[in-house]
């Protein structure tokens, strides 16, 4: 069978978050995270020391984070085939999912920006950390839109044989809780909400990391199904014609 957008779209996810996994573990800042208490002559001793780890790490994350766009738009598509009142909760999945891509751009340049010149005045390093750190970290409504919108149009979807089963729905709002108190990071500098923190930090990554992973194994059979679902319409409508 020929691939489908879909099925490609599916594939070069594998293939990119592959690679931005490599380009996460690269990253000097993310093991362990470093911390909002640094001094700014530890921050910028930090940009000095990991100068090309860290601009090696983000223009990977530059080239290939945007990659993972084609995955989020299967997820609009299908929402798309639901049958439910409107299609309003696909285009807010649509527009949320390209302001998280911005941000994680934003988040890379600041990283960027600040290896750019490690001999700079280390207050400027610091503060183009934080506003990296804080860029990457506190903006998650995007991303607890996309899931709530997930959610609502799973749940709302009458097809006799929904698009995509119900537990999807409520693993979505459960990703979308697990992100949630990331946002306490723009204003906490220690503990679990602090951007270095187990919950804002590492529950945060880990509950998007999964959500992609088990999205990847539920639209394999929902591509399939759709596919043939269409393979097999024409052939119908070519034996319902008479001769």
């Amino acid at each position: 069978m020929k691939p489908t957008a879909q099925s490609i779209s599916l594939w070069l996810t594998l293939v990119f978050g592959a690679v931005l996994l490599v380009a996460f573990v690269l990253f000097p800042g993310f093991f362990p995270p470093m911390a909002p208490g640094m001094t700014a002559r530890e921050v910028a001793a930090f940009y000095d020391q990991h100068t090309t780890m860290i601009r090696l790490s983000m223009i990977t994350f530059n080239f290939c984070g945007i990659m993972l766009m084609p995955f989020f738009m299967v997820i609009v598509h299908q929402m798309k085939r639901m049958a439910t009142p409107s299609q309003v909760f696909a285009y807010c999945y649509l527009s949320a999912a390209v302001s998280g891509a911005t941000l994680f751009a934003i988040a890379d340049l600041f990283w960027l920006v600040a290896a750019f010149r490690p001999e700079r005045d280390p207050q400027l390093t610091l503060l183009l950390n934080d506003l990296a750190w804080i860029t990457f970290t506190a903006p998650v409504g995007m991303i607890i839109a996309q899931n709530l919108c997930l959610a609502l149009a799973i749940l709302l979807d009458v097809n006799p044989r929904p698009v995509f089963p119900r537990w999807v729905a409520y693993f979505s709002l459960l990703t979308a809780a697990a992100m949630a108190p990331a946002a306490c990071a723009a204003i906490v500098r220690t503990g679990p909400l602090a951007w270095n923190g187990v919950v804002s930090f590492w529950l945060r990554v880990g509950a998007y990391g999964a959500f992609v992973v088990v999205m990847f194994f539920v639209l394999r059979p929902v591509i399939r199904r759709q596919e043939a679902e269409q393979a097999v319409a024409p052939s119908a409508l070519a034996e319902g014609t008479p001769a």
